[in-house]
């Protein structure tokens, strides 16, 4: 009798009955509290994890992992609380009741188990989604490494936050490798989070405020103006002395960038910010800051330095993460040294209230905007072998050439043939090694930018150029942009096939130079190759020898 019983069920289980459906690449399973999970064996090492509320999944292709061979050499078995698909090297196993998901290696081992998952509806632009939330228990010795290129002098992402977004000298890498010989990548397009999911908030959302003086509601801001930019004959502006409310002082407000929200009007270079109060928590614990910051910038707390000086170019702001742990009505002084650098500059510094340590150090992933959560899940003999993973996933690039490995020549940047050619030969006659050299933007005429052709009075021979820069055994490389003026052939080109984005042009966004540009769909394959066919006609026949994609973080005006 328990033999047919056995036979019985493994019959159900392949047959796809009830709430476990076997198929060719894996299962799905249907939990009791009604989230759906779908374990997909991608290679011995690899399974792929997806999973809903309710519904379909989405069967959109993904942007970033490639289309794999089909994997048949794993089994599905299940026993009373869960559902396992193994193969050779890896088992994960779905909990019948809450959809959570175990990893363990060959020999039993655990290592990595969910510890939940959240979802919840958002709508935009008459487009539905779910915002999503993933979180997997970590050992306490357990480190995280991984997500990109961040500025925040941060290595190991255990217990951390970091927001996953594109930016100019931020790159977004949704995957990390974990101590523990396993790597995790997140399939999402969405704007992320790792770590708390909350939005930082404003001080005074967290604290109790107070100015210099003591009175409560507001911290105190000091302005010395800078002179350099008083106009002949009028009066010299006052220092300003105001209550800060909150400090937000980091969106443009003026299609001219000449001052941020909530910032006085002489607000430039040569300025000198103070900005000092109390702050009165309301409940123990770490507090994360979160700082926002363009020009020279020192913070302190109690007195003590906190932020070191650090500095960014007023066209290019970031941010920088401070932690601190503060206790229930006791007030601790804040002080802000700011020096704006350039005609606009940025400070904003907002707070993450306390969370409960053993949240904190948990793995967690969050999508603002996605069809579902989907991962993929890489084990590793060692790091190595979790990096050939996430290679086999997203595709393996080339070695690079030796040329490449050696020195760069770059600035900002050679206006003419002659100007790029002659710098390359000093360094040959100062026999200063160096292999490439960059030709940065502007090369095209003023009003022509995405032509992808040099003007002819600064660059009369493009080729001529290149073929000197090889003659001396030299390489050259050359800045192109995803960005097109709408006066060019090939903006209209993509307007034509419905490949621009129209947002800027509709609303007529001028760029720093003053022309109206927008930029082009990536996202679609048609716009993609006719991308790649405009440089192939206009720029690959110069004999260009390396692409710089720039503006990846396509900005329309900061």
């Amino acid at each position: 009798m328990k033999k047919l019983f056995l036979l019985l069920a493994a019959a159900l289980l392949v047959c796809g009955c009830g709430n476990v459906r076997k198929n060719a690449r894996g299962v799905v399973v249907k939990a009791e509290n009604g989230q759906i999970v779908r374990l997909e064996a991608v290679s011995a090492d690899i399974i792929r994890v997806s999973a809903l509320p309710d519904g379909k999944f989405s069967e959109k292709k993904s942007l970033a992992v490639l289309d794999q061979p089909a994997f048949r050499d794993f089994k599905v078995t299940q026993d009373e609380t869960s559902v396992l698909l193994t193969t050779d090297k890896l088992t994960a196993s779905v909990s019948k009741t809450y959809g959570t998901v175990e990893f363990r290696d060959r020999d039993g081992k655990l290592l990595s188990a969910e510890d939940r998952r959240e979802f919840a509806p958002i709508s935009v632009e008459g487009t539905d989604a779910l915002t999503v939330r993933q979180v997997f228990n970590s050992d306490p010795d357990e480190g995280f490494f991984g997500l990109g290129q961040h500025q925040a002098d941060e290595w190991n992402y255990k217990g951390k936050n970091e927001e996953l977004y594109q930016y100019n000298t931020k790159i977004s890498v949704p995957f990390i490798v974990s101590t523990k010989r396993y790597g995790i990548l997140w399939d999402s397009y969405s704007f992320c989070r790792w770590g708390d999911p909350r939005d930082y908030a404003q001080l005074g959302d967290v604290f109790k405020l107070y100015d210099k003086d003591g009175v409560e509601g507001a911290l105190t801001g000091t302005y010395v103006p800078s002179q350099r930019f008083r106009r002949p004959g009028a009066p010299a502006p006052q220092t300003l002395v105001r209550r800060e409310e909150e400090l937000a002082q980091e969106f443009l407000i003026t299609p001219e960038c000449r001052y941020v929200r909530n910032a006085p009007q002489f607000f430039f270079a040569g300025s000198h910010v103070t900005f000092e109060g109390d702050l009165l928590p309301r409940e123990d614990g770490i507090y994360r800051f979160l700082l926002y910051y363009a020009g020279y910038m020192k913070v302190y707390m109690d007195g003590e330095e906190v932020v070191p000086e650090i500095w960014r170019t007023a066209w290019n702001p970031n941010s920088w993460k401070f932690s601190l742990p503060m206790e229930t009505g006791r007030k601790v002084h804040l002080r802000i040294e700011w020096d704006p650098d350039g005609g606009t500059s940025y400070c904003a510094l907002r707070v993450l209230s306390p969370v409960a340590p053993e949240e904190q150090a948990k793995m967690s992933w969050w999508g603002e905007m996605q069809d579902q959560i989907d991962y993929y899940f890489i084990r590793g003999e060692s790091i190595d072998g979790v990096i050939s993973g996430y290679r086999t996933l997203t595709g393996k690039a080339q070695i690079m050439p030796k040329w490449a490995m050696g020195y760069w020549q770059s600035r900002e940047r050679y206006t003419t043939q002659h100007e790029l050619v002659s710098t390359l030969q000093e360094f040959r006659e100062r026999h200063i090694p160096i292999d490439n050299i960059v030709q940065d933007w502007q090369y095209w005429k003023q009003d022509s930018w995405g032509s992808h052709e040099f003007e002819a009075s600064r660059y009369p021979s493009p080729k001529a150029m290149v073929d000197s820069v090889h003659a001396m055994n030299g390489r050259f490389m050359i800045s192109v942009w995803p960005k097109f003026y709408t006066s060019t052939e090939h903006f209209k080109e993509f307007d034509d096939q419905g490949w621009m984005y129209r947002v800027p042009v509709d609303d007529n966004v001028i760029d720093w130079l003053g022309f109206q540009q927008s930029f082009y769909d990536a996202y679609a394959e048609g716009a993609r190759q006719l991308f790649w066919n405009q440089m192939k006609e206009h720029l690959f026949p110069i004999g260009v020898d390396a692409w710089w994609m720039d503006a990846s973080e396509p900005n329309i005006h900061d």
